[in-house]
């Protein structure tokens, strides 16, 4: 049963909701804001306002949110378990990009919205037409006016795949009343390691049980045969790099890589998937003032033999340049971001290499790296090193596969245990739908 609520909440959140109140008539002029910086989509901002389109389908719903891409995919075998109890699906996201990769990796009945803006007008509104039967949060996307409505009207709510990072941690303790106030509000929160488990308890969680990660449990991304093989032709013969949702700050660092181990392997390409598609053109800026030939897969140029660094800067398409080369460089741990999810690549055939600062998925590569099936590079110059042997011995990349695919493997199994503490929401989910069907 949904929690109950305490008679009063502390000053933060009472705070927080009247200022998110009164900037209500600022919405607009942030709307107009953000469409101007492509944060947007102009055909759907009505949601933002927690207006639909949509019709809310008959009987339960399941309401999924997560912030961006990773979250959202996280939930792909969580969405298809769902589905397969005939169970309706609404999936809410905050980016533009999280919704472009919903609408093609995603079935079409699965409904997607823009969660709404954080005010309590935009959510009720949200909540109103949706009326959802139970509330999945991934993670740790926690926006308060959501939790507080979605827990008066006494839906169930439930955290699962939580994490709290190493950053966030210790501003939470410093605010103990407000997210306490919040967890609490969460039925169960399932988190994904044992330190995590451990820090959601600390701050107020109840109910807190260590479920895994189900980023560990997604299927290998999907490519497309006749771009696959076009690739291939284009590029055969050829030692690849791929350097997979990479951030700022680390571009530079790559092209530089590249033009010191071009001069032991001539033929050499980079591919550079940057995390956000919308860089494509700086990194294409950079590369060409560093004196190397750059092709942008957004203009629809194929890489030739003059090209040096292929940038990827097309959504969707990971899986196609997993498939094209075992050698994958992980972004976002070069630079204090922590790390991007190196299952897939892994999933795929890869050697990961990886940066120092990798927190977000600290067990994974802890584990990764103790069994061989990662290295780390601290430097620019250590990210030479390690891609260089790489480049070099074929058995190093077989043998590193072999350790990553065993890992991934052992560390798996979050998606059947989360389905299991859901077993109880969702047991009540299907005597509604009996009672319904009656």
């Amino acid at each position: 049963m949904p929690n109950s609520l305490p008679n009063s909440l502390p000053m933060t959140l009472r705070m927080y909701q009247r200022l998110a109140s009164g900037l209500v008539p600022l919405a607009p002029a942030l709307i107009k804001r953000r469409l101007k910086q492509g944060k947007e989509d102009p055909a759907r901002v009505g949601e933002r306002r927690g207006l639909s389109r949509d019709v809310r389908p008959h009987g339960p719903l399941v309401w999924i949110h997560g912030a961006s891409v990773g979250e959202v995919l996280a939930a792909a075998g969580l969405i298809e378990r769902l589905r397969d109890l005939n169970l309706r699906i609404l999936l809410t996201s905050g980016t533009v990009t999280s919704a472009a990769v919903v609408a093609k990796r995603f079935p079409p009945d699965v409904i997607h919205q823009y969660v709404p803006y954080d005010s309590p007008r935009y959510v009720a509104r949200f909540l109103d037409h949706w009326k959802p039967s139970l509330a999945l949060f991934i993670e740790s996307d926690l926006w308060p006016n959501l939790i507080l409505a979605g827990a008066t009207r006494r839906v169930p709510m439930v955290l699962i795949n939580g994490r709290m990072s190493p950053r966030s941690f210790p501003r939470w303790r410093r605010m103990q009343g407000t997210i306490s106030a919040l967890l609490s509000r969460f039925d169960i929160c399932l988190a994904q390691s044992k330190t995590d488990a451990e820090r959601f308890s600390t701050l107020g969680g109840r109910d807190v049980v260590t479920t895994g990660n189900l980023k560990l449990d997604v299927p290998a991304p999907p490519a497309d045969p006749a771009k696959l093989e076009r690739l291939m032709a284009m590029t055969r013969g050829r030692p690849i790099i791929v350097a997979a949702s990479t951030h700022p700050g680390e571009d530079e660092m790559l092209v530089a890589a590249h033009r010191s181990l071009s001069g032991f392997f001539p033929q050499l390409l980079t591919v550079i998937v940057p995390r956000h598609p919308d860089r494509g053109s700086s990194i294409a800026g950079l590369i060409t003032a560093s004196g190397l030939k750059p092709a942008l897969r957004s203009r629809e140029e194929l890489p030739t033999a003059t090209t040096d660094i292929y940038v990827a800067d097309t959504m969707g398409e990971l899986g196609l340049f997993y498939r094209l080369s075992p050698i994958v460089f992980m972004g976002g741990s070069l630079i204090r971001h922590g790390g991007q999810n190196p299952i897939e690549a892994i999933k795929l055939g890869a050697a990961i290499v990886h940066g120092p600062h990798v927190f977000n998925f600290a067990d994974v590569y802890e584990a990764l790296d103790g069994s061989g099936g990662a290295r780390q590079a601290d430097t620019p110059e250590a990210l030479v090193k390690q891609l260089g042997q790489l480049l070099t011995d074929p058995t190093l990349r077989d043998k590193m596969q072999r350790a990553g695919s065993g890992v991934v493997e052992d560390l798996g199994g979050a998606l059947d245990r989360t389905m299991t503490a859901l077993e109880p929401y969702l047991l009540q989910l299907r005597i509604e739908m009996g009672a319904a069907n009656a």
